[in-house]
């Protein structure tokens, strides 16, 4: 049984809505709804790892309890991306470059123990153990990236989302017109939609004076989440139906 979604344009659409609910959903738990930085981190890696557990120990593709692995991926991302930057005082620079580091290893420590790196076809434990590292890590590394054009690059908010916009293009282009590894360019955009699902979320969540459409972290996790839960039950359905791709 393979325990994974396809890679299709629904996966990117459905990817970037678990991202940004998880950069809404983090604020609104340690912000809006005061717990604190300590705890909610506390609180949101114990759901990334209830959830993990919970995937690994099924024996098929669960869509509800595989985007909950991702969304809460996200989440736990930003809270260790947080720690390395803020609480350790690496920066954002070199904690991109740390968080680089270990995605290439992951991913060679993955190349090396399973011979493939597959993203489409995941059937063993160890296989999807490495898969899920390698989420886990590349959320953290865009999360950092993110903070790093938004903040120390220069670029500010909208130079640095105008960037990665601009990057993503090039990855749908590259694959749309050349024979580039697939592996490459899928953890390159995966990388990449995890900053510009956080953009997304601060243009939900900002003031119209900002810039934003001011629906707040409550507003805009509940829309997500609605848009997202739709998503998640049309694959279900599709995927009983055989009528779309997982």
């Amino acid at each position: 049984m393979n325990k994974v979604a396809q890679v299709t344009l629904y996966f990117w659409i459905m990817k970037i809505c678990a991202t940004t609910l998880g950069e809404t959903a983090g604020d609104l738990l340690s912000m809006t709804m005061n717990v604190g930085y300590a705890l909610g981190s506390v609180i949101l890696i114990g759901c990334f790892f209830i959830s993990l557990v919970t995937q690994l120990r099924t024996k098929e593709f669960h869509p509800v309890l595989y985007w909950t692995v991702i969304l809460t991926t996200s989440t736990a991302g930003t809270t260790m991306s947080d720690f390395m930057d803020r609480t350790l005082g690496l920066g954002y620079a070199k904690g991109s470059i740390i968080l680089l580091t270990c995605l290439f290893a992951v991913l060679a420590a993955w190349r090396f123990s399973q011979k493939s790196l597959s993203v489409n076809l995941i059937q063993t434990t160890r296989a999807e153990l490495f898969y899920w590292a390698a989420i886990l890590v590349s959320n953290t590394l865009g999360t950092a990236l993110g903070d790093y054009l938004a903040d120390d690059s220069g670029l500010g908010f909208s130079g640095g989302a105008a960037l990665i916009a601009g990057l993503l293009l090039g990855v749908v282009l590259i694959t749309c017109l050349t024979r580039a590894n697939r592996v490459f360019l899928f953890w390159v955009a995966f990388v990449l939609t995890r900053p510009f699902g956080a953009t997304f979320g601060d243009l939900l969540t900002k003031a119209p004076a900002q810039g934003g459409l001011g629906f707040g972290t409550v507003g805009s996790s509940a829309i997500l989440a609605g848009l997202l839960a739709v998503l998640v039950i049309y694959a279900g359905i599709a995927q009983k139906r055989g009528s779309f791709p997982a």
